[in-house]
């Protein structure tokens, strides 16, 4: 009796074990089927149902109402009337001055174009002249025997003997003759014919005389000698230094030939080389300073004078002339010469050109906003002077902008995801 009954306790306590153990591996089968998303469904679906419940309630109390807008509609509506943010870059103030930010403000400045290049001196070509003959001779003696020589103007440069010259000068005498012979006729009217045709002859070879460059001087010494000059005298046109000397003693010339080039040094002209991109800066009548750098210290002022209408192909360039005085006659053809001209462009608004980062494709500056924020800002450039740059749109006078360290400005940017609105965007 004793063995029954604890045969039957011993049963009963495996039984609630065994209904103990069902229970726990059921539970932690549950969550271990919850954790791998097994019963996610469910779970959702009576989440769902709970909500569609409150959602009846809800709608049943405003049944009478219009509906609400959808949360959606709100969001994009919302967005829709916000602005676009300016973007901008946070610098703190320690970070700068650990960098070496400076910031200047665009201002409207009075810029200069200074162009520079260099001149030739040359010959001015309107004090240039040429001596030469209208007859046919010989050169019998020769005055003037080497290049460079200066002349004063009617000084004898050669003497050519011409038979033409001869003969036209012996006609002369005889007609002279025949004129004086017929004041001796007694009748009075054939008198006055023939007076009156030898003046006519007389003066029509006084004239032949002067076409070949014999001066009344020389046709009264004829006159008076009654003998022909044997050699026609050849003067200097003006004064000046002989540039050409085709002259030689004893040589056959011809009617134009040329045997002399004479040119007054008194003046020169400067000629300087001026780029194709420069042209349309360069006006009559601007200011040119004009420098020797065999005479360090002194400068010459003078004016664009002219302006050659053709481009020389190879070089691009046009040639640009000024006119200076050389009384001194220190100033040598062919020397050459520094030529600045400076260009006044008016004013217009202007930052240093360190200020602005050129990508290529578009021009930046970081506008600088106050309390450590920079501003990226597209711009539009225009001329380059020396050390700045005009800007001709997307930045205002007295605006504040980086002129240093902006490239490490536009690092920070960069990594920050930070880029500047396109120019003409409305923010």
């Amino acid at each position: 009796m004793k063995k029954r009954t604890i045969m039957i306790g011993v049963i009963c306590l495996l039984v609630v074990v065994a209904g103990a153990s069902s229970y726990f591996y059921r539970t932690e089968l549950k969550t271990a089927a919850i954790k791998l998303g097994i019963l996610k469904g469910e779970t959702e679906g009576k989440q769902v149902a709970g909500s569609q419940q409150v959602g009846g309630a809800a709608t049943a109390g405003h049944q009478h109402g219009a509906p609400p807008a959808p949360p959606e509609t709100k969001v994009a509506s919302g967005e829709a009337k916000q602005p676009e943010e300016t973007p901008t870059v946070e610098i703190p103030t320690d970070k700068q001055q650990l960098i070496g930010v400076r910031t200047v403000k665009a201002a409207i400045k009075p810029m200069y174009r200074v162009i520079r290049t260099v001149g030739r001196i040359e010959y001015d070509e309107r004090k240039l002249a040429t001596a030469n003959t209208k007859i046919e001779g010989w050169i019998e003696k020769l005055h003037v025997d080497f290049t460079g020589r200066y002349v004063q103007k009617g000084e004898p440069l050669a003497e050519i003997y011409s038979p033409e010259l001869v003969a036209t000068q012996q006609e002369f005498l005889n007609i002279l003759r025949w004129a004086s012979q017929s004041k001796s006729v007694k009748d009075e009217r054939t008198a006055m014919f023939l007076a009156k045709d030898a003046q006519a002859i007389l003066e029509a070879a006084k004239e032949r005389l002067r076409l070949w460059d014999i001066s009344d001087e020389q046709i009264a010494k004829i006159e008076t000698t009654g003998k022909p000059i044997r050699t026609l005298t050849i003067y200097s046109p003006v004064s000046g230094h002989v540039l050409q000397k085709m002259a030689v003693q004893g040589m056959r010339v011809m009617p134009g030939e040329k045997l002399f080039d004479v040119v007054d040094l008194s003046s020169v002209w400067i000629v300087a080389d001026i780029y194709e991109y420069e042209l349309p800066l360069i006006k009559l009548g601007q200011t040119a300073r004009i420098g020797l750098s065999y005479f360090p210290g002194k400068e010459f002022s003078t004016q664009v004078d002219y302006i050659y209408p053709a481009l020389a192909s190879e070089t691009r360039t046009a040639k640009v002339r000024f006119t200076i005085p050389n009384p001194e006659g220190t100033l040598k053809p062919q020397m050459f010469t520094n030529v600045e001209i400076k260009i006044n462009l008016g004013n217009r608004l202007a930052v240093p050109s360190e200020a602005v980062i050129d990508t290529g494709v578009r021009q930046i500056v970081y506008v600088d906003k106050g309390e450590g924020y920079f501003e990226p800002r597209e711009v539009t450039t225009g001329l380059k002077v020396d050390e700045l740059v005009e800007v001709t749109g997307g930045l205002k006078a007295g605006e504040k902008v980086a002129s240093s360290a902006n490239f490490l400005i536009d690092s920070e940017a960069q990594l920050k995801g930070v880029v500047a609105l396109p120019y003409g965007r409305k923010k």
